[in-house]
């Protein structure tokens, strides 16, 4: 997969649809506004008071943008009762909203611009948003290797962490524990400012993981000058990309679906050549 291709692939996720226009609407300027950047596109004008379901959508968007781990059983249910069967489609399309945005701050504060971004969106109200980034946009960006196996493995621990998800934080990539990766080293990532054992490009990455993790409005200098010293421009990139693939989580997690595949201790995966996760 060339990364040529995925800013088609981001302005393709960008005009999917939730099922229901003024949803989108709702949720994308929700999530535009928890993350104090400008929103996704709007499909249309919400010219009169928002329905129940609405308030129920835009609480659990905030939410979801602002600190996913917050997402509690009872806004879950009152979300999951609202929505039904669309619930999985509405949840994948606030993730969309929530971080597409993340990604071209991201690139627009080191220098590469907004891929995906269009004059006119080509909105796409049939087209299934599940399957576009879960079985499309999430592959392609495992595909892509600009990056070494631990820094790749450093930077999703430090997302899982950030979005609390069991099964993330339960699993070990095989390829980047071949490659030097160990659970000393993983343990600091927490702290890992005094960490001893992470390279300077490490913690170059994770010091932007957090930035778009938590202020993507605000990607300080300091950040930007650690990324393009340590990174070149397909890395970085790649880095972007990886913290969206990563953060597919949020999904998991709002719905109460993270649980973690081993009950005790950590279990192995690699990604193929596909771009797919296999278990051991």
């Amino acid at each position: 997969m060339s990364d040529r291709a995925l800013p088609e692939r981001l302005a393709e996720l960008v005009a999917l649809s939730s099922g229901d226009s003024r949803a989108d609407t709702v949720l994308r300027l929700t999530c535009g506004r928890a993350l104090s950047l400008p929103p996704l596109p709007i499909p249309v004008d919400l010219t009169d008071g928002r329905s129940d379901e609405e308030a129920v959508l835009a609480a659990f968007a905030e939410q979801f943008s602002t600190d996913v781990t917050g997402v509690g059983d009872n806004q879950r249910q009152c979300f999951l009762n609202a929505f039904g069967d669309r619930a999985f489609r509405v949840v994948v399309a606030v993730f969309i909203a929530d971080f597409v945005p993340r990604v071209w701050a991201g690139c627009d504060a080191l220098g590469l611009g907004k891929p995906g971004v269009v004059s006119e969106v080509s909105w796409d109200a049939d087209g299934d948003p599940v399957e576009k980034l879960l079985g499309g946009f999430v592959p392609a960006v495992a595909r892509l290797r600009e990056l070494d196996p631990v820094t790749t493995e450093v930077v999703r621990l430090r997302g899982a962490a950030a979005h609390n998800c069991r099964l993330c934080k339960s699993l070990r990539e095989s390829h980047a524990l071949d490659e030097g990766g160990s659970e000393d080293l993983y343990r600091q990532i927490a702290d890992f400012e005094s960490s001893e054992e992470l390279t300077k490009a490490h913690k170059a990455a994770l010091r932007y993981v957090d930035a778009l993790i938590w202020t993507p409005s605000d990607i300080g200098e300091s950040v930007v000058h650690g990324i393009q010293k340590h990174f070149s421009e397909k890395q970085a990139f790649e880095l972007t990309l990886d913290v969206m693939r990563n953060a597919a989580n949020k999904i998991a997690v709002a719905l109460g679906a993270d649980a973690p595949r081993v009950t005790d201790g950590t279990e192995r995966y690699e990604v193929d050549e596909a771009g797919q996760t296999v278990f051991a």
